[in-house]
């Protein structure tokens, strides 16, 4: 099977044409701009890339999600909170957050934010569609998470800790926040066993965009 490239084209192909293996990858190409994110994260896709790639376009067969009043918060986790204390400041400062994100040092992944794809979120952020947490503990940055918003799913993107349990905190702000709102869920993209420890868990792609479309 031939990967769609979107370089003249302004329209994803459907979801379920995505590959299984790799598990997800959907088509290439194309530009990241405000308009072209938007329209992939309502219909449940996400660009994932490395440096020296095209821009890759994403909808695994599975997601990873959280639900916002369903988070689970360890006996330790609690005790944490109390001891340190921390403080937490939305859309503050979402440019902080993403370069955090991007150049903090990963075991895993390295670096996959690119220059580009900082920009893009910036302006998405400024037009109202991306958000971002932060988390202070005595007046300095320990954690932060920046994402996507779409109606019905916050789309998390990235979060990064400075000191222990820095992104958990962020993790609890933001699922009270949302929960509070009415959004039932939010999006952690593919499974780790960080994110499950706090109760995520993975439905089927086709479950998800129902998710996103409204469907409960």
């Amino acid at each position: 099977m031939t990967l769609p490239c979107l370089e003249n084209v302004r329209t994803f192909p459907p979801v379920k044409n995505a590959l299984l293996e790799p598990d997800g990858l959907l088509c290439y190409g194309g530009d990241l701009s405000t308009q072209r994110l938007i329209n992939a994260y309502q219909r449940g896709i996400f660009p994932w890339y490395s440096d020296d790639d095209p821009v890759l376009w994403w909808s695994p067969s599975n997601r990873t999600i959280i639900k916002t009043d369903a988070l689970h918060v360890s006996r330790s986790l609690k005790k944490s909170i109390k001891r340190d204390n921390p403080h937490f400041y939305f859309n503050r400062n979402f440019n902080q957050v993403i370069y955090t994100c991007a150049t903090i040092d990963r075991k895993d992944q390295g670096r996959w934010i690119q220059d580009e794809m900082i920009a893009a979120y910036i302006e998405l952020f400024k037009q109202g569609h991306a958000f971002s947490i932060e988390v202070e503990v005595n007046n300095k940055l320990v954690g932060g998470m920046y994402g996507v918003k779409t109606p019905f799913v916050y789309c998390g993107e990235s979060m990064f800790s400075l000191k222990t349990n820095g992104s958990k905190f962020a993790l609890i702000a933001i699922t009270d926040y949302l929960a509070c709102r009415g959004i039932n869920w939010l999006d952690c993209q593919l499974y780790n066993p960080h994110l499950a420890s706090m109760g995520a868990f993975e439905i089927p792609r086709d479950v998800f965009i129902g998710y996103l479309q409204g469907r409960k």
